[in-house]
């Protein structure tokens, strides 16, 4: 296994740089593990493939306005940084720029509120001290991927419909495809939701770069399971339900808590919270997730790794091929798929 095995070529024009003007109008394509047929539709007519009994899986987690830009002290050149995890009151990891410049113990400002570097990490990583965290809800902007070069008129387009917590510098991009109607009439047709926690950081913006992904350095991301998701999850396998993963994000809290099995000797799903370092590649036995909604990712990535794991690197890179050809729309603000 090599990371070049994941690797496709993407025409520009299909890097989706706007949402749709309706989230669930997006295209839909359904591929099946079992048989390798792939099939066409659209989102908003999901609940066809989905039966009663089943539970999605939803990551509720909300992207902070996580991109701020300051002045350095007291020089007054321009900074910017983008928060990725809260360790501490005031502690962020957050990659910086320009990211060589900023060094241990130096200071900035991001309008008027007092910053310092504490430490210096891998690369433009940095620990930093913000003095008044309000300022990041007061001047922060929602970031956007660095391939997405048209401005957002709507930030909360860059939010799922049922973002509750704080905490993400990504959005879990498979969601953003739910209405709440849509979501209702799922409900209403035997379909259960429950929501799950994780907070998207470092690895969304880092690629690998190793030649064996296996040596890539995965990085945690907080999660939790609340009593009720834990429940639905439970009774969901023993009534013979499928347990269906919106966004590679929901994966990895389920496939997360399903390691602790083998040391409990219990399959049961208990409420918990932790920090999700799973690195999921071709090989792994999903024990949770019987069927994945994920949009189309990067090449090279974990992400698309992680879907390969799921459905097989062949369906995978076929699914993608006849993506392009059919020019669907790619990445965050783009359409998605259905594995089952």
């Amino acid at each position: 296994m090599r990371t070049k095995d994941f690797d496709y070529k993407l025409p520009e024009a299909l890097i989706a740089q706007t949402p749709l003007a309706k989230r669930d109008h997006s295209r839909l394509m359904l591929l099946d593990r079992t048989t390798n047929n792939i099939e066409h539709s659209q989102f908003y007519n999901i609940g066809e493939f989905l039966h009663p009994g089943d539970l999605l899986i939803t990551n509720n987690s909300r992207v902070i306005p996580a991109r701020l830009r300051g002045t350095r002290v007291p020089t007054g050149g321009k900074m910017e940084c983008l928060l990725l995890e809260k360790t501490d009151v005031h502690i962020w990891k957050a990659l910086v720029k320009p990211g060589r410049s900023l060094k241990t113990g130096d200071y900035f400002s991001i309008d008027g509120v007092n910053c310092k570097i504490l430490e210096e990490m891998d690369e433009a990583l940095r620990v930093i001290y913000i003095e008044d965290e309000s300022v990041i809800e007061k001047s922060g902007n929602v970031p956007l991927p660095p391939y997405i070069h048209t401005h957002l008129d709507e930030p909360d387009r860059y939010q799922t419909v049922y973002a509750r917590f704080n905490g993400s510098a990504a959005a879990p991009t498979a969601g953003l495809h739910f209405t709440n109607p849509l979501l209702e009439d799922l409900q209403a047709s035997g379909i259960d939701i429950a929501s799950v926690t994780l907070h998207v950081g470092l690895d969304t913006f880092k690629p690998v770069s190793e030649e064996n992904p296996v040596k890539h350095k995965i990085h945690t991301e907080y999660f939790e399971v609340n009593k009720d998701a834990a429940e639905k999850i439970n009774l969901t396998r023993q009534n013979g339900g499928r347990i269906i993963a919106v966004g590679t994000t929901s994966v990895r809290v389920l496939e997360q808590i399903s390691l602790s099995w083998s040391q409990e000797n219990t399959h049961k799903v208990k409420p918990t919270s932790g920090w999700a370092n799973i690195f999921i590649l071709p090989g792994h036995k999903f024990k949770l997730v019987d069927a994945m909604i994920t949009n189309f990712h990067m090449p090279r990535s974990t992400l698309l790794m992680l879907v390969s794991a799921f459905a097989g690197r062949e369906l995978i890179m076929a699914g993608y091929k006849t993506a392009i050809q059919n020019q669907y729309r790619f990445y965050s603000f783009g359409d998605c798929m259905l594995i089952i």
